[in-house]
């Protein structure tokens, strides 16, 4: 598993930054054309399989909603003047709202319009999935230039029986047991929330398709958040019993710090691999407990019925940035350099959940003789890798079955190669056996 390289950084940030521009002007929601739109142009990337849930089926306590589909909606004033216009921001209509045609006044229109008073210049994001609603969203400044007249509401939209929609990609390894990697695709043009996490996901998909067969399969799920969840877990139950990893992939484009929020266990191997990279990454960064209360799909992957291992590495968490669904979260606040870098730090997740193995030592009386091995004052010799001596002595001493090289990495203080290269090396000389 390769990790990215500064040449390979700036080029791959550059290419995720070209699909973020592309799938940025897609009007997404939980349902209907725009989720589709999105996962035809990732399924030209990676391969994913679209499937389609109907609407009323039942998905434990849930119900698969109505599809929504929107072409058009704007508001003009007297003059038939359009002083609000769908077309130029998805963000106008009110996420769900249902089809209107008609003239009302001033006061009646307000009860359907909603700013940010604190930031006059934004446009909120709002929804109404579940409540047959409509309403616009606006910037506070447009809102206090309303005049006492006559407004003409369209929205061309229908919500009516069809499907939900998502996307998912299986990567067979030698083994069953699976890493879940999740992203949701029903934001509109939202760029870190989380447009950023759609394109990682499918950039490391294809990163790993490419790869020889890994150790683990790897199951990739582009889903409306929430309600995908819910229903991807209902109709897949018995196959998510091999998850034994996961990361939900969301806002992972700004410039905020590296934060990793945890499993619900939080001290599961998917939490002490990701702790280790940001550890070893050299910048600050932030570890959070798991939390129901607030978050994405780990939710619903950790729910007690489930309790699978999967936390969130993301840059500035959801709501903890002014700019978080609203008109803000742009093109501009995200960049290809942080994009490149949130996808480096997934790659190197992998690479330790790979190659974290447990080992028994087979000499395990006093330290065995190394010099006679090539392993002592003479490192460097094995297939051309530096080994590190501390990481031998390390590996021989706690390779009793119980810690895996992870734990022995995290205890050391060392590297989590340097670790891994000094039991493979002890391997090859019939010092260690794996278990």
């Amino acid at each position: 598993m390769k990790n990215l390289d500064q040449e390979n950084k700036r080029q791959t940030g550059e290419q995720m930054y070209k699909l973020a521009k592309t799938l940025f002007p897609i009007a997404r929601s939980i349902t209907g054309a725009g989720a589709r739109k999105t996962l035809q142009l990732i399924k030209r990337k990676i391969p994913i399989k679209i499937s389609e849930v109907p609407t009323g089926t039942k998905v434990f306590d849930w119900n698969i909603p109505k599809e929504w589909n929107i072409w058009d909606a704007y508001i003009k004033n007297s003059k038939g003047q359009k002083i609000l216009d769908f077309k130029k921001s998805n963000l106008h209509i009110l996420n769900y709202s249902i089809p209107v045609n008609r003239k009302i006044g001033l006061t009646e229109l307000k009860k359907h319009l909603h700013t940010l008073p604190d930031h006059p210049d934004w446009i909120p994001y709002l929804t109404s999935y579940y409540k047959e609603d409509w309403g616009f969203c606006l910037s506070h400044n447009q809102y206090k230039k309303l005049k006492n007249e006559i407004y003409q509401v369209f929205i061309d939209s229908e919500l009516e029986n069809g499907n939900l929609t998502y996307g998912e990609l299986y990567l067979r390894g030698k083994s069953r047991d699976e890493v879940l990697i999740s992203t949701y695709i029903c934001h509109p043009s939202l760029a870190n929330d989380n447009l950023s996490g759609i394109i990682l996901t499918a950039f490391l998909a294809a990163r790993l398709s490419r790869q020889a067969r890994t150790y683990y399969s790897y199951r990739f799920l582009f889903i409306p958040e929430t309600i995908g969840a819910i229903a991807w877990l209902s109709l897949n139950e018995e196959k998510s019993k091999n998850i034994k990893h996961g990361l939900t992939v969301t806002c992972v484009g700004d410039s905020g710090q590296p934060t990793y929020k945890k499993s619900r266990q939080g001290d599961a191997p998917i939490d002490k691999a990701v702790e280790k990279v940001l550890a070893e990454s050299g910048q600050p960064y932030k570890i959070i407990s798991f939390s129901p209360a607030d978050g994405s799909d780990e939710r619903q992957f950790s729910s007690p019925g489930f309790n699978f291992a999967v936390g969130s590495l993301m840059r500035t968490p959801y709501s903890r940035y002014a700019e978080y669904h609203t008109s803000a979260d742009n093109l501009s606040f995200i960049g290809p350099a942080y994009l490149a870098d949130s996808l480096d730090k997934y790659l190197k997740t992998i690479f330790i959940l790979e190659n974290n193995m447990k080992y028994a030592n087979l000499n395990p009386k006093g330290e065995p003789q190394l010099g006679r091995r090539g392993l002592y004052r003479i490192l460097g010799s094995q297939k051309k890798i530096t080994l590190n001596e501390e990481a031998i002595f390390w590996v021989l001493n706690f390779s009793d079955s119980k810690n895996d090289l992870l734990d022995i990495s995290l205890r050391s203080g060392l590297k989590f190669e340097d670790v891994k290269n000094a039991a493979y090396a002890l391997l090859e000389k019939d010092l260690l056996a794996k278990i």
